[in-house]
This record gives structure tokens, C-alpha cells and sequence, in this order.
């Protein structure tokens, strides 16, 4: 018990004085992402309605998300040869639980091992408010209980209203200002504000940027803000460069064609250079983007697990997505 406060004071002052970095100056010179939790998997990896991301920039090692089952982001850690234990932050994009599920169980295993492993976790404001299930009396924010459970680890949570630089070059948009009236899930179920009860649109819904030479590079989890006011954000917050990679779940996967046109009109005005479209991007939306943004098989795929997109070497899509 006295070994678990101590841990939990010291995280608490790892917060007050580490973040924002000290180190705000200049960019991101190595870079590798690699993707640990979506829907295609070949090899000994599993595949899952969820996604999750490993980002390694400049020696600072970043989890962002933990996919939808307790142990898939575990076993394929394992099977892909990462060690999660040496992994001090966490990133979670929103609440929704193929982003959260793997998170517990993730912290469980490092704790012993590595107390300062996976022990501050950066969410965006929004992320603990209540909101209905569609079952009368049942809390349809996981984060909630998850909340609790997390802290009685010794780990932190650190919540963002705005965009905030982690480390030298990495970045957070906080919540995303709706600009564009983009409709990239929610809207079916209500949730509770400060300013009261309304249509849950995933509030906290927030992306990682990573500001390197080559241009942006912006990883999303499900994108309901809207990966076109992401970037647009992103590009506001940080400076108003081409995207060099866009990787992760885009939230398209339903999108009508007129839909389809816009998005890609406004990502090809991004100059979006490397496309990683994974979890709820949808199969047919990346071969559309990759068409209407004139990239090649080398430059746009469907993200699988253990796929890798590195600065200066582009995109290593595995043998299912090739």
C-alpha cells in the first residue's frame, strides 16, 4: 500500500513539471508507427473491430489506443516482438470501447514489472462524461468504471481542453472544433455536458500529430471529428505544412460517394503524401481515396496488424495488404 502512493506521487509530479516537454523546440527526426490493433491480421496476429498504435518518435515511446478485446493488443505486442513495459504514455483518442478495451489489462501486465510503465495516460476533455447505453440504468461510458480501476494502479490521467506539444515535435489536438460539417459516427446516442444533455457527437475525440521535415504526420483513432477538421485543426495549431502520412481509422466506412469526393478533394488540397487507412476507414473508402488521391499501392493501403509506417522508408504494409 505505502509502495503505491509513493508511485502515485511521484506520477503526479512526472505531470506537474514534464508536461507540456521541456524540449519544444524543433522536429521530429525519427519516426516508426506500427499498428497493433485493427480488423486485417495475417501471420500469428489477431484481427479485431478496434485499433491501436505504437509510436516510436525520437526515442520517446507513445501507445496510442488499446483496440476492443483485454488481451488482442497484449498477444500482438508479444507475437510482433514490442515491449509495451518501457512505454511510460498513453494516448487515448475517445471513449468508445474498441479504443479503451485492451487498456486495463494492458497497465496489469507492465505494473509489476515496470511501475512507470504505461502510467500517464493523455484523453481529451469529454472523455469521462456520462452517456446512455440503450439499456435503461446501464452507463454507456466505459471510461468511467475504467477510470477508477486504473488510478487504484497508480496511474494518471492527464485531461486536455486544447492542443497541447507532449514532447519536442509531438503533439495532441485536444478536442477538435467541429468546423466542417462532418458526420463520422455518433449522433445516435446523448451525452452529458457541463452545458447539459445533448446529441453525443464524441466530444473529446482528439488526434497525435507528429510535426516532422517531411510534413504532418497525423495518426487518428476513428476520426469522429472529422479527419477533414483534424487536419484543417492541426494544421492551425501547428503550422500549415502538407501531411506527409495520415494512418488510422477515418470513420468512412459507410460514407456515401458525394461524401467520398469531398473528403478526398480536401486530403489532396493537404497534399496527403502516404495513406495507412485502418479499423473503421473501410476497405472500398481506401482504394477510392487511393484513387482520387492519385497514390499508388506503395502509398496507400489497408492498415493490418504489425503494419509500420516509418520516416524515410514509407509504408511496410505486410504481405495481407500489399
Amino acid at each position: 500500500m505505502l509502495m503505491r502512493f509513493f508511485y502515485r506521487g511521484f506520477l503526479w509530479l512526472l505531470v506537474s513539471v514534464a508536461l507540456p516537454g521541456a524540449e519544444k523546440e524543433g522536429r521530429v527526426m525519427t519516426l516508426k508507427i506500427t499498428i497493433l490493433s485493427t480488423m486485417l491480421a495475417d501471420g500469428d496476429e489477431l484481427g479485431e473491430w478496434g485499433f491501436a498504435a505504437l509510436v516510436e518518435a525520437d526515442g520517446r515511446r507513445i501507445l496510442f489506443d488499446t483496440g476492443e478485446h483485454t488481451e488482442v493488443v497484449l498477444k500482438n505486442a508479444r507475437s510482433l516482438g514490442l515491449d509495451l513495459s518501457t512505454v511510460t504514455d498513453v494516448v487515448l483518442s475517445h471513449a468508445h470501447s474498441d479504443h479503451v478495451g485492451g487498456f486495463l489489462t494492458l497497465r496489469r501486465s507492465v505494473v509489476a514489472k515496470a511501475p512507470m510503465g504505461l502510467a500517464r495516460t493523455h484523453v481529451g476533455e469529454g472523455m469521462f462524461y456520462p452517456r446512455t447505453s440503450g439499456v435503461p440504468r446501464v452507463e454507456g461510458n466505459p471510461m468511467i468504471a475504467i477510470k477508477g480501476a486504473y488510478e487504484e494502479t497508480g496511474g494518471v490521467f492527464v485531461v486536455y481542453a486544447k492542443p497541447v506539444q507532449l514532447f519536442r515535435g509531438v503533439w495532441l489536438t485536444g478536442p477538435v472544433p467541429r468546423k466542417y460539417p462532418e458526420r463520422n459516427g455518433g449522433g445516435r446516442g446523448r451525452v452529458t455536458t457541463p452545458a447539459g444533455v445533448v446529441e453525443d457527437n464524441v466530444p473529446e475525440d482528439m488526434a497525435l500529430v507528429i510535426d516532422t521535415e517531411q510534413g504532418l504526420v497525423v495518426l487518428t483513432g476513428c476520426g469522429h471529428a472529422g479527419v477533414v477538421n483534424t487536419i484543417d485543426y492541426a494544421r492551425t495549431v501547428i503550422r500549415p505544412e502538407r501531411v506527409h502520412a495520415l494512418i488510422g481509422g477515418l470513420h468512412l466506412f459507410a460514407a456515401k460517394a458525394e461524401t467520398l469526393a469531398w473528403t478526398a478533394e480536401k486530403l489532396r488540397g493537404f497534399g496527403v503524401e502516404h495513406l495507412i487507412g485502418a479499423h473503421c476507414t473501410g476497405i472500398e473508402t481506401v482504394f477510392r481515396l487511393r484513387a482520387d488521391l492519385r497514390l499508388d499501392r506503395e502509398h496507400a493501403v489497408v492498415g493490418a496488424v504489425g503494419a509500420k509506417f516509418e520516416l524515410g522508408r514509407g509504408i511496410d504494409a505486410r504481405k495481407i495488404a500489399k
